[in-house]
């Protein structure tokens, strides 16, 4: 393999498959908007509105009362196979075309129509009650006649909105009052998010006064960008008018909760503007592969009856009306593609559909849609979210790692009476233990945990939160830092399980805000901190510091934690750091070095001095408050390292670990940060232990996205990561080359994905390896990812499971013989076969390699398909020439004998299908035989059942009937006794 690669522009490849990419049917074009445009929002006066808005409902379904017939139906006929019946029913029409009765081709398609539409119906109906709870959410609104309830759907652009603790927004917010937000269901990130409030509204006395100034919001126009927002608040009636700028921090998209408080804002958007809507696809119409492989199958089933009726038409060297005989042959022949194929097809799928739904293994499974449950057995690539689907999103802390000593789960106990020795011992003990006779470790030892528990209690951005619990209000538990009402919020999970675990070994923290911080020792002493400065953690930087001055000593301390990646260069010279972080990190930990740098007045005073001039610069502001902060980020003291969990679901890693032997290629799609990502692939073995990772580095052009593809060339079965923002770059210039490469890698992980990414993903790795792809999500962000895949899972269980089918074509006659041996006397054993199984489940799950087999499509290939043609033809030769030499002298019973050899043919055929045995396909055979025998009542002028009777008539029959299909039994045990399929030796 060459170590550069000739990278070309990207080239677009013209789509071949049945996906419409601008709705579910032709005429969703004529529900789409117009152009959007920047607006002019007056607070609390809807009514002041330059232009129309569109209204605040969610609308998921595909069509609406006027598309929905002509939609199902158009959707039903663009394909050959439900067209081809659709024209040999119509044909009736045509008196020199006629057959037989019109009903014995309208039924069946009637009742095929039937199904379709009520299964589609109950499906929309089912979307329409959804989208109804949605939009019936009711929320408080202020007006002029104070606080009143409105539903979702009747919220407009301009109305001010109370939102309370753990309410989902309707639409996009700019708010009064700060509070932290969860987005997870928005882009995917755990991160908490602060938003702050518009400043000058914070001095009104109460919200109600909202209403009472002339204010307005100036927005942008509405657009899929999540991260950013720019607009601006003025208010007019200020002395002087008040202007302030808008921007990310100032909003709250819909789909996104609050963590604690009350929100007051105004409306911006609405309805189909919203964030969440603009990153969701159309729904669309899906079709199984399976529907367009039988479908690929039909074609050439009708060109060979074409083929056939010329012959027939030359063999009459095309006399008289030949045109019109060609048109009869053809549907004289036309039941070789029965319509009871269609039917069966239908059929099982729903059968299947509720043989998930009833599972006991996965509980609490509902089908949302039936038509192809049975892509789930051709699966190639599975693409899943992370939080909420691989992880619960709840951070435990699990490690502290001082370099000579670790403490695990099981230990805490004794990093809890370090600290409590710390923080009670008394005076005289502390000399005693200051003598010559007391032992130095152990002395070094606590001193290290106190000092290692005290700086992760002190560096982060967590703010603890008194609320009231029903017993003690808000004031009270906040003036006695009451335990049982305090809640932590911070900018991500990480940071609250920090916190969490020193409260949970003693070192408590009870109050911060923006310039000082208090702790509570284990003996109910309070320690108050200033904060003098604070760096936050960047993704630049990997990194965050605090500087802290101790009230009651006045001592100065710098405390820092960050990736290893970054610390190893601030900490002093160890010799383990590097290893044990590699250590914990294999163990699917996520690791923070944590230091100390201990400072003078006149240090911190100097340092200072440098960061507020660097902070007032001009000209290259950033890189020279950097280079200040970087004069103290040198020769640190390292204090330890934690490790905090995200804790898994349940079963994922043996789950993972079967798709992967299952041939199944899994690649996890996430809006969550690299290294968050990275470590959760780890810990998931998503990444296996003897895998490398690659780890795309950040590129913002053409030139950079090719010398770091060539670099990934250069790698062989690793796994890549990669960012949104590198993949937005790489699939612009070089779409065709990456997904080569990244189709190549065991396992990708794509982080910082927005949801219109992750539905882009999907759609390119069908496009460019034309296999089947299955998506899994828990959350909003994760909606177009599962429209636009093959199969969508929402995530609250797993099913896998295999489907078998069977296709016969037998020879076939006119009448209700024929609809009858279509639609009555075989189609339930051969719908039985829903119901085989190759192997046990216990077994498929046992060895997940068999699921290969099912990838490969056999049952549905080419040569399977000529293999069930050729048995058609020996058998419809048997049955015909059979009779004619058996029953030379008795010609007139031909219908007889044929029919009654067709239809034991036909159940024989089935049985000897059969794998494992289930005690309703034998009631499918014996209900079928006993219904051919009661019909013969009915078909006197067809078949005389007193010739039927005689002992002549079965023997010869049977006959038939064996030497048609134990050759082909003796055909198949031998190839199955030298070429075994590969499940064999598993059921033996």
């Amino acid at each position: 393999m060459t170590d550069n690669i000739q990278l070309q522009p990207v080239r677009h490849k013209k789509r071949h498959d049945n996906k419409r990419r601008d709705g579910c049917c032709p005429w969703s074009r004529c529900c789409s908007g117009g152009d959007f445009r920047p607006r002019t929002v007056w607070l609390g006066h809807p009514e002041k509105r330059e232009q129309r808005y569109p209204r605040n409902v969610i609308n998921n379904q595909k069509y609406n009362f006027f598309t929905f017939l002509p939609g199902v139906l158009f959707n039903q006929f663009k394909y050959f196979f439900n067209l081809y019946f659709l024209l040999l029913a119509c044909s009736q029409f045509v008196n020199e075309l006629r057959l037989g009765a019109l009903y014995t081709y309208w039924v069946p398609l009637g009742f095929v129509l039937v199904i379709t539409i009520v299964r589609e119906a109950v499906e929309e109906m089912r979307c329409f009650l959804r989208d109804k709870e949605v939009n019936s959410q009711i929320y408080s609104k202020l007006s002029t006649r104070g606080t009143v309830k409105v539903k979702s759907s009747g919220i407009q652009v301009g109305d001010l909105i109370i939102v309370e603790k753990v309410d989902i927004f309707p639409p996009v917010f700019h708010h009064k009052g700060s509070c932290f937000l969860r987005t997870d269901q928005l882009d995917g990130e755990t991160d908490w998010k602060l938003r702050l409030p518009v400043a000058c509204t914070q001095r009104l006395p109460t919200a109600a006064d909202l209403l009472q100034i002339r204010s307005f919001v100036y927005a942008e126009e509405p657009n899929i960008d999540i991260h950013n927002f720019i607009g601006t608040f003025t208010r007019e009636d200020g002395d002087p008018p008040v202007n302030e700028s808008l921007s990310i921090e100032n909003t709250l998209w819909a789909s996104t909760v609050i963590a604690s408080g009350t929100v007051v804002g105004v409306v911006i958007y609405t309805g189909k503007e919203l964030r969440s809507v603009m990153n969701t696809s159309n729904p669309r119409h899906k079709i199984g592969l399976f529907d367009l492989e039988v479908n690929c199958l039909t074609k050439i089933l009708f060109g060979a009856l074409v083929v056939v009726s010329l012959v027939m038409v030359a063999l009459q060297h095309f006399a008289g009306r030949w045109y019109l005989q060609i048109f009869r042959f053809l549907l004289l022949f036309s039941n070789i593609v029965p319509i009871s194929l269609r039917v069966n097809l239908d059929m099982g799928k729903m059968v299947f559909s509720w043989m998930i739904k009833k599972d006991s293994k996965i509980p609490g499974t509902v089908v949302r849609a039936s038509t192809f449950p049975e892509q789930l057995g051709r699966i190639s690539y599975l693409l899943t979210d992370k939080t909420g689907t691989l992880t619960q999103n709840e951070m435990v802390f699990r490690r502290l790692h001082l370099g000579t000593v670790a403490y695990g789960m099981d230990s805490m106990d004794e990093v809890q009476s370090h600290v409590f020795s710390a923080y009670t011992q008394p005076p005289q003990d502390l000399q005693a233990s200051r003598a010559p006779g007391t032992t130095k470790v152990r002395k070094t030892i606590s001193s290290r945990v106190h000092e290692a528990v005290k700086a992760i209690a002190l560096v982060h951005n967590v703010t603890p939160v008194y609320e009231s619990n029903g017993v003690t209000d808000q004031a009270e538990a906040e003036m006695h830092y009451e335990d049982t009402c305090r809640v932590y919020q911070a900018s991500s999970p990480d940071e609250v399980s920090l916190v969490q675990w020193t409260e949970s070994v003693g070192l408590t923290l009870v109050g911060r805000d923006q310039s000082s911080m208090q702790l509570r020792t284990p003996s109910g002493q309070i320690l108050n901190f200033t904060i003098l400065q604070i760096f936050p953690f960047t993704y630049e930087s990997k990194r965050m510091g605090i500087i802290v001055r101790d009230e009651s000593t006045g001592e100065i301390t710098f405390y820092m934690k960050g990736a290893d990646v970054v610390m190893a260069g601030i900490v002093q010279y160890n010799d383990w750091l590097e290893e044990e972080c590699g250590n914990m990190a294999r163990e699917g930990l996520r690791v923070l070095v944590v230091a100390k740098k201990s400072l003078t007045e006149e240090q911190y005073q100097d340092f200072e001095a440098r960061y507020v001039q660097a902070k007032l610069s001009v000209h290259d502001r950033s890189l020279k408050v950097a280079t200040v902060i970087e004069s103290l980020e040198m020769e640190m003291e390292l204090l330890c390292l934690t490790g905090v969990e995200d804790q898994l679901q349940a079963d994922v890693r043996p789950t993972l670990e079967i798709l992967r032997n299952a041939g199944i290629k899994v690649w996890m799609l996430t809006g969550d940060k690299l290294e968050t990502a990275t470590c959760t692939a780890k810990n998931a073995h998503l990444v296996t232990r003897n895998q490398d990772i690659h780890v795309f580095r950040p590129v913002t052009t053409r030139s950079e996205a090719h010398l770091e593809l060539n670099a990934f060339r250069r790698k062989h079965d690793c796994a890549l990561v990669i960012s949104g923002d590198s993949l937005e770059v790489c699939l612009k210039y070089y779409e065709y080359e990456f997904m080569e490469l990244a189709c190549q890698c065991p396992a990708v992980v794509c982080c910082r994905c927005a949801p219109t990414q992750k539905a882009q993903i999907v759609r390119l790795l069908q496009e460019r390896t034309g296999k089947l792809t299955c998506a899994v999500g828990d959350g909003g962000n994760d909606v177009s990812m599962i429209q636009e895949a093959d199969c969508g899972v929402g995530v609250e269980g797993k099913a896998v499971f295999s489907s078998v089918f069977y296709f016969a074509s037998v020879p076939l006659y006119q009448g209700f013989l024929i609809i009858g041996y279509s639609t009555i006397y075989t189609m339930f054993p051969v719908f039985s076969l829903v119901l085989d199984k190759d192997v046990k489940s216990e077994v498929a799950m046992l060895y997940p390699e068999l699921y290969k087999d099912l990838l490969k499509g056999r049952p549905l290939s080419f040569k399977t398909f000529l293999i069930w043609v050729l048995i058609s033809i020996y058998q419809g030769s048997i049955i015909m020439y059979g009779a004619l030499l058996l029953f030379e002298s008795e010609f007139v019973h031909i219908v007889a004998i044929s029919f009654t050899s067709l239809i034991l043919t036909e159940l024989l055929m089935v049985a000897l299908t059969v794998q494992t045995w289930h005690w309703l396909m034998i009631v499918a055979e014996l209900l079928s035989l006993a219904c051919y025998i009661a019909s013969l009542v009915f078909l006197h002028e067809f078949i005389d059942v007193y010739f039927i009777a005689t002992l002549s008539f079965v023997w010869k029959v049977t006959a038939i009937t064996l030497v048609s299909c134990l050759p082909l039994y003796i055909l198949k045990y031998l190839r199955r006794r030298f070429s075994p399929p590969s499940y064999s030796k598993l059921t033996s």
